[in-house]
């Protein structure tokens, strides 16, 4: 149901730009960040897992495509703590909004297993925000158990 592309340096420029203005949208929004300083914050986060942007070894950048070649979303994994050791990581996954609900979703999760796979992973992990429970409920469909997790009272 969905093909997995890499992206070209061009695209991930502008997709890079993109999931780091989502990210402060979503960590200012939930009231984890002030807005003052939060892109300068982003960015250095972005930069911890990759040192060297695209170029980082182990880090796939892909188009998640339907089966008529329109692209749906995106999808970054990379190591979790070693290359080919332990578990795939799923940095940031992105099904556009308008194909939400479709299914897109549940086929990239099938499709990241033969992947992580071939890459030498034998498992495959994620973070997801308590609060996105549409995500929550696509992963635990997918097979994924929550691990731990972490709770807040404001006060």
């Amino acid at each position: 149901m969905v093909t997995l592309r890499p992206m070209s340096p061009e695209t991930w420029q502008a997709w890079a730009e993109r999931a780091n203005a989502a990210h402060v949208e979503e960590m200012v929004g939930l009231g984890r960040w002030p807005v003052e300083g939060a892109e300068a914050r982003s960015a250095k986060e972005f930069e911890g897992p990759l040192p060297a942007g695209r170029a980082t070894p182990g880090h796939s950048f892909l188009w998640i495509l339907r089966d008529d070649g329109e692209t749906v979303g995106s999808v970054w994994v990379g190591p979790d703590v070693e290359i080919g050791l332990g578990s795939l990581f799923i940095w940031d996954l992105l099904i556009e909004a308008e194909f939400r609900g479709e299914g897109y979703g549940r086929a990239t999760m099938a499709a990241l297993e033969p992947f992580a796979r071939e890459l030498g992973y034998s498992s495959i992990r994620l973070h997801v925000f308590g609060s996105n429970e549409m995500a929550r409920n696509l992963y635990r469909s997918s097979g994924y158990v929550e691990t731990d997790v972490t709770m807040l009272k404001p006060i």
